[in-house]
């Protein structure tokens, strides 16, 4: 997706705090997102990403805004709902505006060909079974 994205976390531990999770990992892609840009010379993003700092965060040393501060959670109830959500996600690239992609399965992105076709993802990914059933898939 161009704008956004969507990530299923799992927490094992029961005091793991959620936010910690999300800004640390936001905080590692955003320094991955920087350091391509400025690779591949992209000065104009680059010089975007730095002049939405808020000025309180440049004292404190960021130096590049690549994501918004906050982030919408949803607490995944049942296997159910984990489906759910699942399918939505697999979904969303090929859904209303974005069509990014004439079968969601072929979205590069995306865990669906690994749940749909059994392929490996350009990215680790767990089978939920595994996590809720330690179940080998």
């Amino acid at each position: 997706m161009s704008n956004h994205v969507h990530f299923i976390i799992a927490a094992p531990r029961a005091n793991a705090n959620l936010n910690v999770l999300v800004s640390n990992g936001k905080r590692f892609i955003a320094y991955g997102i920087v350091g391509r840009l400025k690779k591949s010379h992209r000065d104009g993003i680059i010089a975007e990403l730095s002049g939405t700092v808020k000025p309180g965060d440049k004292k404190r040393g960021k130096l590049h805004q690549v994501f918004e501060p906050s982030f919408d959670a949803r607490l995944i109830y049942n296997e159910k709902m984990l489906i759910q959500k699942i399918d939505y996600i697999h979904h969303n690239p090929v859904s209303g505006r974005w069509s990014l992609v004439r079968d969601f399965v072929f979205y590069p992105h995306s865990s669906a060909a690994f749940y749909e076709l059994n392929k490996p993802c350009m990215f680790p990914v767990v089978h939920y079974s595994e996590i809720l059933h330690g179940e080998q898939c």
